[in-house]
């Protein structure tokens, strides 16, 4: 079916496996997502939420873990940061900077943008670009609104406005949409192709919705269940070309089995020729230069007609 305002955010017609092409030749692109939010609901971080023993450990042994995990595969990760985590503790962003990782924006404090009207979410871009901005010395170029602990859905919560309000205020690219498994573009306005590049995102490759939402028992017993989902996806991914994408939260990960286990994965993945570990805008810089949007966003009007009573 072709682009329908308000109804697909893309042209729906991806790009075909034979068509996707990496630097130097490379077959797969692997991209690695840190979430440091700790917010539990869609208010966003509070101080609760910053004190409590989950938040204590992700900052402390989880993120070492993480840290010494990522480091000893030689894979470079984009952390996103809400704004009052940037606050909290500006070496950390630097230290991650200086070790080769992007910091990505991820709200004011990860919050519930949804019914915010469009001045106020504006505001509240602006506020989280100049923070991160002021932090770590360069201007975020990637924007996420990852699914918090409380979400009801799974691909995070942003407003009618979110995506034109990041193009407006210069972002590059969105972390987390769930149209395609490859780069694709979201399209705010069809009539003047406003169009923002969305990295590909997934709940089943993130480890918080194995380790933290279990349906019975305490989630230790899941972190089996994410590794065959990570590699299982993985495989695929790299069989046809294309790209794997993985979110790790150093609250959730960071346990010493877990850590493990995702350096199993890790040692799974290495054994693969021809893969490119990049953060998210060494992604959008390659895609959109072999992917122009002027070239490759193909909007059609719609054949779709809504009736009286449809709730389409």
């Amino acid at each position: 079916m072709p682009w329908k305002q308000g109804y697909t955010i893309s042209d729906e017609i991806g790009v075909r496996d034979e068509a996707i092409v990496w630097p130097s030749g490379n077959r797969c692109c692997v991209a690695i997502t840190v979430d440091l939010s700790v917010a539990s609901t869609g208010a966003g971080i509070t101080e609760r939420d910053l004190t409590s023993p989950r938040a204590r450990f992700g900052a402390g042994d989880g993120m070492d873990h993480l840290r010494r995990a990522l480091d000893r595969y030689g894979l470079r990760a984009t952390f996103a940061v809400p704004a009052v985590t940037a606050r909290i503790d500006p070496a950390l962003l630097r230290s991650l900077r200086e070790d080769g990782h992007e910091i990505a924006a991820h709200g004011v404090r990860h919050e519930d943008v949804s019914a915010l009207d469009r001045a106020e979410e504006a505001d509240r871009i602006a506020f989280a670009t100049d923070v991160l901005a002021d932090v770590t010395g360069v201007r975020p170029n990637g924007w996420y609104s990852l699914p918090r602990q409380g979400d009801p859905f799974a691909g995070g919560t942003i407003s009618p406005n979110t995506i034109d309000l990041l193009i407006d205020a210069g972002y590059r690219w969105f972390g987390n949409g769930l149209a395609d498994d490859a780069p694709h573009y979201w399209v705010s306005d069809f009539a003047r192709r406003r169009a923002l590049l969305t990295l590909p995102y997934y709940y089943h490759y993130d480890d918080q919705f194995f380790l933290l939402f279990p349906t019975k028992g305490t989630g230790l017993e899941h972190a089996d269940s994410l590794f065959r989902n990570w590699r299982a996806e993985f495989d695929a991914q790299y069989r046809r070309g294309r790209h794997f994408h993985m979110t790790l939260h150093p609250f959730a990960i960071g346990f010493a089995h877990r850590i493990r286990m995702l350096e199993q994965f890790f040692q799974h993945m290495s054994g693969h020729v021809g893969l490119w570990n990049a953060t998210g805008s060494a992604i959008a810089d390659h895609w959109t230069g072999a992917f122009p949007p002027d070239e490759s966003l193909r909007l059609e009007p719609s054949v779709w007609r809504d009736y009286d009573g449809s709730l389409s």
